[in-house]
This record gives C-alpha cells, sequence and structure tokens, in this order.
C-alpha cells in the first residue's frame, strides 16, 4: 500500500511546487521584465508618492476636476454589519450593484445622476456604472460634457480644456478593439499642470 501511496504522494507535491510556485514565479518575472509598468499594478506616481492606478477609478468629486462615471462599490456599515453602505471606488471590493434594471434603487439613483447632469441626452457612462465599479475610463461624450464646468471653475478658456481632453482621448486598440476612451485621472494630471491666464 505505501509502495502505491508514495509515487502519487511524490507527483502532488512536484505538481505543487511546479504549478504553485515555480510557474508563478516564472510568470511574475517574465511580467515584470517585460511589462514593468502593468505588471506593478500600473501605478501612477506624483512627487515620488503613488497617488493612483490607471486600471482603477477614482473619486473626483469637485467641479475642478472631470468627474468618473458613478461607482457601485460597497463596504459593509460600520453601525451595523448586516448592511452595507457606498464607498466608491473601492479597490477591494469590486463589483456591479447586481440591480436589476426596473429595481427601484436603481431608477432613484439614475434619476438623481441626470436631474444633475444638465440637458439632454445624457452619455449612459454619466450615470451609470461599470461591471466592475472602478472603471478608469469615461466615452469623450462623457468628458465633453464636463469641459465648460471644469474651464469655468479653473478659470481656464474652453479652448485650453477641450485642447486637454482631445490630446488625453484614446482610440480603439489596434483600431477597432473597444471605444474611444478617456482615463480620467491622466486627464486630470495632465489639468493640474496647466496655469490659469
Amino acid at each position: 500500500m505505501i509502495r502505491e501511496l508514495r509515487p502519487a504522494a511524490f507527483l502532488v507535491l512536484l505538481l505543487t511546487l511546479l504549478t504553485g510556485v515555480v510557474v508563478p514565479l516564472a510568470m511574475t518575472g517574465l511580467a515584470t521584465a517585460v511589462f514593468p509598468f502593468q505588471a506593478r499594478g500600473s501605478l501612477v506616481a506624483q512627487d515620488g508618492k503613488i497617488i493612483g492606478s490607471a486600471l482603477i477609478g477614482q473619486n473626483f468629486t469637485t467641479a475642478r476636476y472631470f468627474h468618473p462615471r458613478p461607482s457601485a462599490t460597497t463596504e459593509p456599515d460600520p453601525k451595523d454589519p448586516s448592511k452595507t453602505v457606498p464607498v466608491p471606488y473601492s479597490a477591494d471590493n469590486s463589483g456591479g450593484s447586481n440591480l436589476a434594471p426596473t429595481a427601484k434603487a436603481l431608477i432613484d439613483r439614475v434619476k438623481a445622476d441626470l436631474a444633475t447632469a444638465g440637458a439632454a441626452p445624457v452619455p449612459a457612462d454619466a450615470v451609470t456604472s461599470s461591471g466592475s465599479g472602478l472603471d478608469p475610463e469615461i466615452s469623450p461624450a462623457n468628458a465633453a460634457r464636463q469641459v465648460a464646468r471644469v474651464a469655468a471653475a479653473r478659470n481656464l478658456p474652453m479652448a485650453t480644456v477641450s485642447g486637454l481632453l482631445a490630446a488625453h482621448t484614446r482610440m480603439p486598440t489596434l483600431g477597432f478593439f473597444g471605444e474611444k476612451r478617456v482615463n480620467v485621472l491622466e486627464l486630470n494630471r495632465a489639468l493640474d499642470e496647466v496655469r490659469a491666464p
């Protein structure tokens, strides 16, 4: 019996070591060598301090910044752990709201967002969250609706802000994968570098 178990135990140990240690370390080393920025989380630094990730949205709320799309991430309520409270862009708890299109809570939230969004038409990503709740990008149409507000709050010409938006609009990957998009963190960082006249 032990003769039969010894090879099986050896194979389990060998495969565990190979697939659980050797291959992950090799892939991490290869990824770090070939794609160092992405392998380290696409972290964005400013003045030597990490201020975010190019892959995870942030909750910009002041008029001086472009706003991301709504986030559906939540955390347990500190007062009642059986309930949750909204915590926008909480990277440790990504996920959509899982509310059905007919859910009253979703309809009420979208109506409230529409009321503050201004005149129609409103891009869908201005009032709906992404599947992960962490999307760092918005559509150019969503960003274009915010140009006047940002320009006024920063005392900048609208042409300057529109130029920054155009410079930070990414085209579909390889010309056809995905949509045109704007990374909100990158655009807001570029805004911070512009001086008012």
